[in-house]
């Protein structure tokens, strides 16, 4: 079957598991392999933005011709002009049909029938074939809340920026911007053309897109035309090779991949910024001091938390733990007023808290419940009548007023450690 008439079949249904039997019933034609290989590998790139749709039928374009055509674009040997000049030449030969259905979909990096990389290497997998479309990958966070042991040591501390995730990739004097997902976004040409220059060749640069008004920025970030985004600018916070990007690991460590990136901060134009970190050593009490800093910082400034980087880790392309994200929280000292019993499982056990006091000048008075294991439900119980009057650290995620505009209370209180108390010691 030829490849556009694969597509077509493709597009009739929208079945999981029809798209993947037909995936299977044609995986095995080379020219079909090659196609979607083209299309659905992001890191294949063609340079051009705009590909027309025909509406002429020409003699029949074969697959050999596209493909050498489209090799100069993938090279940057034609571009510009050069390469509206060569795709028009592709279409002026093709039939309409194989040209709207299958080439240019291609060239616009979109075969628009459902079918991703996934869908496509899942088949080949299950048939146990050899051919495999690359799949992008960059580096992801682990949550820093349920890895508490993987925080110790020096490590780098940065801001979280609020903003769209991008991976730019300069190659041949021209940068592409890609979503974390291998999504190229189109609507940033001021950061594409900032970081298009031999200097950054063959370099990742990787960090998020900002802008004074986040809502706004992402409506625009999508937009088929008529983006506003000239006030967007990339905040870069790591770079690596290319070769060690498409390898999946960095060779240098996160605090030399930092002085690396610096090295370039002299060549950004305004709309690329460095984002700042701090080194810290986490098994000394000045640096859980400067944590606590940062993340009171992060959230009067408006963060979206901090992340932490161990300083000898290095990038890789998947989830890591060499990147953990901290949601920024307040901590508060206040008394208990009250214990209460548990109801349901912990019938017999703590439930919860009351608390009182006053800190940074705010008057408190809430229940806490969350953060409490069941051998702290049992102990505490246990020794209910001691824990009047003590002081407990709480964190929760911010403060809030009672309606009556009086007293404050937290959102998502979450019983942290008693205060004053040695490890060990009884209560």
């Amino acid at each position: 079957m030829k490849p556009w008439k694969i597509i077509q079949k493709l597009e009739s249904d929208n079945s999981r598991l029809f798209k993947e039997s037909v995936i299977e019933e044609n995986i095995n034609d080379l020219d079909f392999q090659e196609g979607l290989s083209m299309c659905l590998d992001a890191l294949v790139t063609f340079g051009v933005k705009q590909v027309p749709k025909s509406d002429k039928n020409g003699k029949g374009l074969d697959w050999i011709t596209f493909k050498n055509s489209t090799l100069l674009l993938i090279e940057r040997e034609k571009t510009g002009h050069a390469a509206r000049d060569e795709i028009l030449e592709l279409m002026d030969k093709a039939t309409s049909e194989e040209w709207n259905d299958w080439y240019r979909r291609i060239l616009i990096k979109d075969l628009r029938c459902g079918v991703s990389e996934k869908t496509v290497n899942n088949v080949a997998k299950k048939m146990n074939i050899q051919f495999r479309v690359p799949v992008f990958a960059c580096m992801l966070s682990h949550d820093g809340m349920k890895h508490p042991k993987k925080i110790k040591g020096s490590c780098l501390i940065e801001y979280k920026y609020d903003g769209v995730r991008v991976v730019a990739i300069t190659k041949k004097n021209n940068t592409t911007l890609y979503s974390r997902n291998g999504k190229i976004f189109s609507n940033f040409p001021h950061i594409e053309k900032a970081l298009s220059k031999p200097e950054f060749n063959n370099m990742v640069f990787d960090g998020e897109v900002m802008s004074d008004d986040f809502q706004s920025l992402m409506k625009q970030v999508h937009r088929k035309t008529n983006a506003k985004t000239e006030d967007a600018y990339l905040a870069l916070f790591d770079i690596l090779p290319l070769k060690e990007f498409n390898d999946g690991k960095s060779k240098l460590t996160t605090l030399e991949r930092k002085h690396h990136l610096e090295k370039f901060s002299k060549k950004f134009p305004s709309c690329i910024k460095i984002v700042d970190y701090t080194v810290v050593d986490f098994d000394k009490e000045q640096g859980e001091e400067t944590y606590s800093k940062m993340n009171k910082e992060a959230l009067e400034r408006g963060y979206e938390g901090l992340m932490i980087k161990p300083e000898n880790d290095l990038y890789e392309c998947k989830r890591s733990h060499a990147w953990l994200k901290m949601k920024p929280f307040i901590e508060v000292t206040l008394k208990v007023t009250e214990v209460h019993e548990g109801t349901g499982r912990h019938v017999g056990k703590l439930g919860a808290f009351t608390v009182e006091g006053t800190d940074d000048g705010k008057f408190f008075s809430l229940n806490v419940g969350s953060g409490l294991t069941d051998e702290n439900r049992a102990k505490f119980w246990q020794y209910k009548d001691s824990l009047i009057g003590q002081l407990i650290e709480i964190r929760a995620d911010a403060v809030t007023q009672s309606m009556e505009g009086e007293n404050y209370s937290l959102r998502f209180p979450r019983f942290k450690t008693f205060r004053g108390f040695e490890p060990g010691e009884k209560l």
